[in-house]
């Protein structure tokens, strides 16, 4: 089963499985509350606290793994709406054509002429910053670069004998969007989803370090860093864990994204 897997991809799904393990039986894994001091500020790695301390005496330990969880769940879900949103309304830009697809068109050429952190900073500024907030501003705002994507391979697809044979045939548009478009479309969708979702990790990440992201007493692994870059002044490497563990889940997904894109390539092909 596992003999055909590259090496790249085994070590990307073994990482990316054990996060989101992590991720979803954090409550079981976690030794401490999330929010619970249990010893001195920045206390170094011991038997009680394997990663020590973070800058109130919270075990660094529980607080990455809670914080784990908090960022894979907003990126999931950040993804999922982004590439549902931008999929969909890609996909019938394309289909309709005419005055449809250029409304479309032009107010997401309109959205991404603003760089998406400055309008994400500048609605959350305004509306009060809560996970479903965050899910929906990273989403929507990220659907954009989904649209562009999605419109564009759809546009190719939709000219292909087997669609105008559907269309022939008098399939309506929903068929022709996910029996026909769709299957065909996936290979590039699978990997920008993958990018994407990385994307999102960073997205949230940054928007919790500025201050307009996840709020307390959540934890995510870019409030830890914010929360504890203090102690690098002092040699304290508290901040440096949530660090490595964005970029290691980055990594690894990006390697599963790069396998899956070869697989669906070589499987890829359009109906007759």
């Amino acid at each position: 089963m596992f003999t055909n897997i590259p090496v790249s991809a085994m070590i990307g799904l073994f990482f990316t499985a054990l996060y989101f393990i992590a991720a979803i039986f954090a409550p079981f894994l976690a030794p401490y509350g999330m929010a619970e001091v249990v010893g001195d500020v920045w206390e170094p790695s011991s038997a009680n606290h394997l990663l020590g301390t973070d800058n109130i005496g919270r075990d660094l330990l529980t607080r990455m793994i809670y914080g784990g969880r908090t960022t894979i769940f907003i990126a999931t879900a950040a993804t999922i709406l982004s590439f549902v949103t931008g999929s969909v309304l890609g996909f019938l830009a394309a289909v309709l054509g005419g005055w449809a697809d250029q409304v479309l068109s032009r107010l997401v050429d309109l959205l991404m002429s603003i760089p998406s952190l400055i309008l994400a900073l500048v609605v959350l500024a305004v509306l009060p910053v809560t996970v479903t907030t965050l899910i929906l501003v990273m989403g929507l705002l990220d659907s954009t670069r989904v649209f562009r994507l999605s419109r564009a391979v759809a546009v190719d697809i939709n000219v292909m004998d087997y669609v105008e044979a559907a269309k022939l045939r008098g399939e309506k548009r929903g068929w022709i969007i996910f029996r026909e478009i769709l299957p065909n479309a996936l290979s590039p969708l699978v990997a920008e989803m993958g990018l994407r979702f990385i994307f999102m990790v960073l997205f949230i990440s940054t928007l919790s370090f500025l201050g307009l992201g996840v709020q307390p007493p959540l934890a995510d692994w870019g409030g830890i860093v914010k929360e504890n870059k203090d102690g690098i002044v002092y040699g304290i490497g508290a901040a440096l864990y949530p660090a490595i563990a964005i970029a290691t889940l980055a990594i690894s997904v990006n390697l599963v994204a790069d396998w899956i894109l070869n697989r669906t390539t070589s499987l890829k092909g359009g109906r007759g």
